[in-house]
């Protein structure tokens, strides 16, 4: 159990907070809001999934079938969906779909993911579940899978632009986001975005190239935060933001400790940024870090 200790700092563009730190280390992991709790799961070596409650972590549960690195993760509900990911510390992906209920505690299972694939994006748009890019273990896709939990099935919409893995992904203003990513040894810093009615992809302003980054929709403008540049072979600390209507990107703060994987959530009134790796170029064996920080934009 890891009980509360705040600390802030009031920087230009919002205030930062130091959260209760993670139980474990974690790098390229995935974090959900459900069930009235932050939920953090997966990462090479990582089984427990662990819930943060607004006050203090505990264990919640295990992942059945063996630990991922780079899955992705959606609440539907009381439901967390836990997508595909790379087996182990190793990059075999996974076509598995494991769902917990987080009132009744119990894992299940959904129909598969159509086709293997670890370090995606996924979001949820009209109650559907989109699944971005990734990779398997041979290249990396354009995919765009979409998972109707009302009828249990599949489909497929407009792929990606490019592919790509490692994006950032988030709804806002009821579209998709699609924001940077990375190919081999290419980052990529378009922005792409997804009209669901007319199943087409849009280009929005680009970012700085990254792969790794975390997102948020915050009350219509969108936070972007960290990532890892390739080609600087370094973790970074940047907090970019979109506002609404804008024609680029700003710089508006600086995470306290840079990192990739640098995952982030909105829960009660704040952002928070959970764990991540410190170190360039730790991906399917990082063990990544326990830093939990919170910020609220200014």
């Amino acid at each position: 159990m890891r009980a509360v200790a705040i600390v802030t700092l009031v920087v230009l563009g919002g205030i930062w907070g130091s959260a209760p730190a993670l139980p474990v280390p974690r790098s390229a992991h995935a974090v959900v809001v459900a069930g009235g709790a932050i939920h953090v799961l997966g990462g090479p070596g990582a089984l427990s999934v662990d819930r943060f409650d607004g006050r203090r972590w505990s264990r919640e549960t295990s992942l059945p079938g063996g630990a991922v690195n780079a899955p992705a993760a959606v609440a539907v509900g009381s439901r967390i969906f836990v997508l595909g990911g790379f087996a182990g510390s190793s990059n075999a992906p996974t076509a598995a779909v494991r769902v917990f209920d987080t009132r009744t505690r119990r894992w299940s299972s959904a129909p598969p993911l159509p086709s293997p694939r670890g370090g995606e994006a996924a979001v949820v748009l009209h109650g559907r579940i989109h699944v971005l890019g990734g990779g398997n273990s041979v290249s990396t896709l354009s995919d765009h899978s979409v998972y109707d939990p009302a009828t249990r099935t599949w489909s497929e919409a407009a792929p990606l632009p490019r592919a790509e893995g490692s994006p950032a992904a988030v709804v806002a203003g009821g579209r998709i986001w699609v924001i940077g990513g990375r190919s081999g040894l290419s980052d990529y810093g378009a922005t792409y975005v997804f009209d669901e009615a007319a199943n087409v992809w849009t280009k929005a302003p680009p970012i700085p190239p990254r792969g790794t980054a975390g997102v948020v929709d915050w009350h219509g403008s969108i936070y972007l935060f960290g990532g890892e540049s390739q080609p600087r072979a370094s973790v970074l600390g940047d907090v970019l933001r979109l506002a609404p209507g804008a024609r680029e990107w700003r710089r508006v703060s600086r995470l306290p400790t840079p990192r990739s994987y640098a995952r982030a959530v909105v829960f009660r009134g704040r952002i928070y940024v959970v764990g991540g790796s410190t170190t360039f170029g730790d991906v399917h064996a990082s063990t990544g870090s326990t830093i939990v920080d919170t910020f609220t934009p200014g």
